[in-house]
């Protein structure tokens, strides 16, 4: 059955070091794109050229396209910025790179997306502070930095919103893309991460986003305490997926909607909770009105 918006996955959430079982699992679930974060237990960031046209080809041969080289582009400490909040766990994915690597990472992330044929390359806003507001005009100038670099490549730099960075909401984001007006700089949303940021992301993150800047969307699921996640089954936690999806198609978005697991499943086998969060996320779009 065609659903009104295509599915996605991140590969590493099937699995992290076999990109052809990944593949399988995602394919058979109907999906037709791929981002790439980790790819034979290496972040994305550190393929060699052969690896990602291995990779490619593989995505390829898969009846997919790659979507996003996930980076970890301004997933650092901003120098001289207020204290870390020290609430939000800060997830790596085996790329533990300084402020001073940021530029030699941009430039590998814009010669890899060009080799993968990936459109988007996913950023962040460095790590989350005690005060988010302090550094806003030294991550707009960042981010607006990396948006003219990608409209040189005829590339998208796509800022995600992720609760341990400093834009991490619906509201934070929409501040910056009217304090960056730049037609390269677009947001993956990704309501999960806003709801760990203290948010309800749905209505109320959503709302205050133009949704003609939303590249691409991000869907997990989990309940909060303290704003530590405790992810489950998408659909059956605290985002509504069922609102968020029917307005997403609403409003005219068109993308992707991807996978990005973070359960561990019913027995500690991600590949099993992929696929779990995989069909009912095909469900859950097929189910549009």
């Amino acid at each position: 059955m065609a659903t009104p918006l295509p599915l996605a996955a991140i590969t590493d959430e099937f699995s992290p070091t076999d990109l052809d079982a990944a593949l399988r699992e995602m394919a058979a679930l109907g999906m037709t794109g791929a981002e790439l974060r980790m790819v034979w237990g290496k972040n994305v960031i550190d393929l060699t050229n052969g690896e990602i046209d291995r990779a490619r080809a593989a995505v390829e041969a898969a009846g997919m396209r790659v979507l996003s080289i996930a980076s970890p582009v301004l997933k650092c400490v901003l120098p001289d910025g207020p204290a870390l909040d020290p609430r939000f766990q800060q997830d790596t994915f085996a790329a533990k790179y300084g402020f001073d690597d940021q530029p030699a990472l941009t430039t590998r992330a814009f010669e890899l997306a060009t080799r993968a044929g990936a459109r988007i390359i996913r950023v962040f806003s460095y790590w989350r502070t005690i005060d988010p507001p302090a550094v806003f005009d030294r991550v707009a100038a960042a981010l607006n930095d990396l948006a003219e670099g990608a409209a040189v490549h005829g590339l998208v730099i796509g800022i995600e919103n992720e609760h341990a960075c400093n834009i991490g909401t619906g509201e934070e984001t929409a501040r910056l893309l009217a304090a960056v007006p730049h037609p390269a700089l677009q947001v993956i949303w990704d309501p999960a991460n806003a709801l760990v940021a203290g948010e309800i992301p749905f209505p109320d993150g959503y709302r205050a986003l133009p949704v003609s800047r939303i590249v691409h969307v991000h869907a997990k699921d989990c309940r909060v305490h303290d704003h530590t996640p405790t992810w489950g089954l998408v659909g059956d936690m605290d985002v509504d997926w069922r609102g968020q999806i029917a307005a997403l198609v609403r409003d005219g978005y068109r993308g992707f909607v991807s996978l990005e697991t973070h359960w561990k499943g019913p027995h500690g086998d991600k590949m099993e909770a992929s696929r779990m969060c995989g069909q009912r996320l095909k469900t859950l779009v097929e189910q549009v009105p």
